[in-house]
């Protein structure tokens, strides 16, 4: 589903599995938060790499809805 939603909906979305036990125990979890805290926030601090913003009629400075951004090299445009 995640290479689905990328490439259609350009919603991108990641599933991080911990461990093989897909419904830890409740008594199990602040322990597995222990040892995976500092690489999830890291992972979540990425969010602010990259290009962002809004694009813009450099005129009238309005929103340009809809609009197609392209990067050299990476063969998927977003809307």
């Amino acid at each position: 589903m995640n290479d689905f939603s990328y490439l259609h909906t350009n919603c991108f979305e990641i599933t991080v599995e911990l461990s093989c036990d897909k419904f830890p125990h409740a008594s199990e979890l602040p322990e597995e938060w222990e040892n995976n805290r500092e690489s999830l926030l890291l992972f979540m601090e990425q969010v602010h790499r990259g290009i962002k913003g809004v694009v813009r009629d450099s005129d009238t400075e309005q929103g340009i809805p809809n609009a197609i951004i392209s990067v050299d090299g990476i063969n998927h445009d977003i809307r």
